[in-house]
């Protein structure tokens, strides 16, 4: 598969769900892709991509923002707190904003340097102990303690259980992102992600499908 037959099976979701042309926004995930894999995807003139970890994007991305324009760069990968500052400084968007330590870290962070990266806030739908997350149970009263710290939360994020239907789990966010008054959604991988959009997904992180299968853990 390439990252045109993607872009066309995402316009095609869009159409079958009604929504805008353009309303999801494809996250290319790159983690552990070889940079010649993920330099021929920027040459296509993709500008959206994700990571899991802080180190691998520290050593991948700085070198590529100086090469190509306008790269946005989101954070899918579970962050620990002491990794806040340098996921401040290098993603646009974070997604796995998920427990009050990390939500008071980047608020202080955001306090002292000015501003702060877009949040989505992670939802455990599957209450998987393995998993990291905020349970839907506490979800509302987490994300109302992130807007009290004026974090920029634009949404929600889950990874459903791969032996579930995900069409479940999508739904179960998109309701409780609809009570909280939030329009994000990042639900969606290379398996399922027109699921996602007929639910609503605002944002589709695909990998294998664009990049072929990972070479690294």
């Amino acid at each position: 598969m390439s990252l045109q037959d993607i872009t066309s099976r995402i316009t095609k979701a869009e159409e079958n769900a009604g929504r805008r042309a353009g309303s999801v926004t494809l996250i290319a995930v790159s983690k552990v892709q070889p940079d010649a894999r993920v330099q021929d995807v920027l040459e296509q003139g993709h500008r959206c991509f994700g990571e899991n970890r802080v180190q691998e994007a520290e050593g991948k991305w700085p070198a590529f923002k100086q090469r190509f324009d306008n790269v946005h760069l989101h954070l899918i990968g579970p962050l620990q707190s002491n990794k806040a500052r340098p996921a401040m400084e290098l993603f646009d968007v974070i997604h796995t904003l998920d427990r009050p330590k990390l939500a008071a870290t980047f608020a202080r962070l955001a306090h002292e340097v000015g501003r702060c990266p877009d949040m989505f806030i992670q939802v455990n739908t599957g209450e998987e102990d393995q998993k990291a997350g905020v349970l839907p149970a506490d979800a509302d009263a987490f994300i109302k303690e992130c807007q009290a710290l004026d974090l920029p939360v634009r949404g929600l994020m889950c990874i459903p259980p791969v032996d579930e239907e995900a069409s479940l789990h999508f739904a179960l966010l998109g309701k409780i992102a609809a009570r909280n008054g939030l329009e994000g959604l990042s639900m969606g991988m290379s398996s399922d992600f027109e699921k996602a959009i007929a639910l609503g997904a605002t944002h589709v992180r695909v990998g294998s499908a664009i990049f072929g299968d990972r070479v690294a853990s």
